[in-house]
């Protein structure tokens, strides 16, 4: 069985942290051929999707944590499974690499482009509004001032495309560098932006539940550090336990049958105070930190959800 994964650098990726690592690493350990494809690397050739491929060994050592075998160009079609772990933004090069991944005979695609075009990260949550906080979409700065004097003078405002938390802003009425924030988060007033009601919860944590063929499989409280608004690891964010509540597991249930329709089996979502304010269905993380916590190991959940698509029985795998 070959899996592959589009992804960023493996050079660049956090061995105690990266959630595709460490679905690389389970690979690994079921003696899975596992092949790193990166976006630049991906061509069309008589109607077929091929790509530089990169066979690779890894280990969770830092600065060691990977060693290549094979580095030659193969049809997509030669892999089983392959994984779209591709990080935002989601631009141009991004949409045409899940259109080109599509052509001709191929693997078993997670997640699939159709959903992965389809389902804006930040809008995606949009699409149930009773789920969410109070949220505006907008580049016109009045209208971002009038929502945020609605919220009681107190939001938040994020880019469409980004992650990490980058460019997530705390935005205050009485802030002499309000019109400033507001201008540079929309670029002038040439590029929307997300606005949402801040939330006071955020303070206790903001949790990331992992679905899996729209069932929770686990959940994380990210918790913001002292003076920091972001919760996002990236940004400094510590994983704490989180139990799932009746609340988590109805959002779940309701997103369930539209990320199915999409093809989005693997899919962080993010609640705050019980609030919908994210559908993270790119390369959302926080495999590894619930691992830490519960003792689990969910990626091995997550390639035998991946083997049972491609026709091969997760038990037989583990097996190999």
């Amino acid at each position: 069985m070959r899996i592959g994964f589009l992804m960023d650098p493996l050079e660049n990726v956090r061995v105690d942290h990266d959630s595709t690592f460490a679905l690389m690493l389970e690979c690994r350990r079921r003696g899975l051929e596992v092949r790193e494809l990166r976006q630049e690397w991906l061509y069309v050739a008589d109607g077929r999707a091929r790509a530089r491929m990169r066979t690779v060994e890894v280990q969770r050592i830092a600065g060691a944590h990977f060693r290549v075998s094979v580095d030659a160009e193969a049809p997509l079609a030669e892999l089983d499974v392959l994984f779209l772990r591709k990080d935002p933004p989601v631009d141009v090069d991004f949409v045409r690499a899940t259109q080109m991944v599509e052509l001709g005979p191929g693997p078993i695609l997670i997640n699939h482009p159709r959903g992965l075009r389809a389902a804006n990260e930040k809008l995606f949550a949009l699409r149930f509004p009773d789920l969410v906080p109070p949220t505006l979409v907008a580049r016109d700065l009045p209208r971002l001032r009038a929502f945020i004097d609605a919220q009681g003078g107190d939001g938040v405002v994020k880019p469409l495309d980004g992650c990490g938390g980058q460019g997530v802003l705390r935005v205050r009425r009485g802030d002499p560098n309000l019109s400033s924030l507001l201008e540079i988060a929309t670029n002038g007033g040439r590029v929307p932006v997300v606005a949402q009601a801040y939330l006071p919860a955020v303070r206790e944590g903001d949790k990331r539940i992992i679905l899996l063929g729209g069932e929770p499989l686990g959940a994380v409280l990210r918790v913001p550090r002292e003076g920091e608004l972001r919760a996002n690891f990236a940004s400094g964010g510590s994983a704490a336990p989180a139990l799932l509540t009746p609340r988590d597991r109805e959002i779940c249930r309701r997103l369930a049958p539209a990320l199915s329709e999409l093809g989005l089996w693997l899919v962080g979502i993010d609640v705050i105070g019980g609030r919908l304010t994210e559908v993270n269905v790119t390369s959302p993380t926080g495999l590894v930190e619930i691992d830490a916590l519960n003792g689990e190991s969910l990626e091995a959940r997550v390639i035998d959800f991946a083997l049972q698509r491609a026709g091969l029985p997760a038990r037989a795998a583990a097996g190999m």
